[in-house]
């Protein structure tokens, strides 16, 4: 693990997970975008890509390193392509997370992970820095949710077996030096059922033994119309979290990332994970306009009210894939410099 900053109070940075891919590798501003390189030259350009996102990254000033996903077409399929028992090439449409329709892979045999994923990407992010550096997984449920099942026919049950498959895959992935393992679970502010009769208890197995500080992704996400659309429909208080924060604070998930920025979530439901570590979204992912470092550090600051700075960490609301470079690049620069105004504003500079 990586001791090389002090780990004092000071609020953090990071982002939720997914930056641009440069547009000699893929179609830029696009979520499943097919890669433009093949063979060598896309094992090349992804590592490119993977330097470049940090370099980004740290030249913003962001304070915990990830790999941008620059290898990973998506949050949740790449990952599922490297198991066995997933048919990819005959896909069946469903609905995601009750929102829209999409064509998707179907289980049709034994869940099975023979070797690691992304433990070789997570070896080369930790070459790149010596902050502590951050690898993001999809969660069970949203897994569950992004797939046909044609073989198991029980959500919980295809959700445990995904959930054995990344426990071995975070474990590895901590031995390689990652600091924090986030699971992405946006899934969790759809099905509050699920979630509480074996969301959470399923998560809990995929973190069975890993090192690393392991963290939950719950978001209204990614700045697609879609999702845009949903939120319209939520009203003027969004109390997704409600339902599942309680549970959240139960559990041996170490922290939490959460929506704030633009959004209407009520702050105080912060308070409902007391003794974990936040995770602010404190970066729209649903506008190309720019934050401003003041904006930043008024969402940190309101946070602030409900868990102590000690506990907050700045971050996005989503991940960044959707925008371009530049934007990307700018809205990062700003998460970092509005905590740098608060930490300063508290006296943890």
């Amino acid at each position: 693990m990586c001791n090389s900053i002090k780990m004092n109070n000071k609020i953090l940075t990071t982002i939720s997970g997914s930056l641009p891919k440069p547009n000699w590798l893929a179609e830029p501003e696009k979520l499943w975008s097919p890669w433009l390189l093949q063979g060598e030259e896309l094992k090349k350009g992804k590592r490119d890509a993977i330097k470049i996102a940090v370099n980004d990254q740290i030249n913003s000033g962001l304070s915990i390193i990830g790999d941008g996903e620059q290898t990973r077409q998506h949050f949740v399929t790449t990952f599922i392509e490297h198991l066995n028992g997933v048919d990819f090439k005959n896909k069946k449409v469903v609905r995601i997370r009750n929102r829209y329709d999409a064509s998707v892979p179907v289980v049709i045999s034994e869940i099975k992970r023979e070797k690691s994923v992304f433990v070789e990407d997570a070896k080369y992010l930790r070459s790149l820095t010596n902050l502590p550096i951050k690898f993001t997984l999809p969660g069970p449920m949203t897994m569950v949710d992004t797939l046909y099942d044609g073989y198991y026919k029980n959500r919980e049950k295809l959700a445990e077996k995904f959930a054995t498959a990344l426990n071995k895959e975070a474990i590895e992935l901590a031995d390689a030096g990652v600091d924090y393992i986030q699971f992405d679970e946006p899934a969790f502010n759809v099905f509050f059922d699920e979630v509480k009769d074996w969301g959470i208890k399923i998560l809990e197995k995929a973190v069975n033994n890993v090192k690393a500080k392991t963290i939950v992704h719950i978001c209204y996400g990614y700045g697609i119309e879609a999702n845009i659309k949903w939120k319209n429909s939520l009203g003027n208080e969004w109390r997704q979290y409600e339902h599942v924060f309680p549970l959240l604070a139960k559990s041996r998930i170490d922290q939490i990332s959460l929506e704030c920025q633009n959004s209407k979530v009520p702050m105080d439901l912060i308070s409902l994970l007391k003794g974990k570590k936040i995770l602010v979204g404190a970066i729209d992912v649903s506008t190309k306009k720019i934050e401003t470092p003041e904006q930043v550090a008024n969402i940190l600051r309101e946070a602030t009210k409900y868990a102590e700075p000690r506990n907050i960490l700045g971050c996005t609301n989503c991940g960044l894939v959707t925008f371009s470079k530049q934007v990307a690049n700018a809205k990062m620069k700003a998460l970092a410099d509005g905590t740098k105004i608060l930490n300063k504003e508290l006296g943890l500079e």
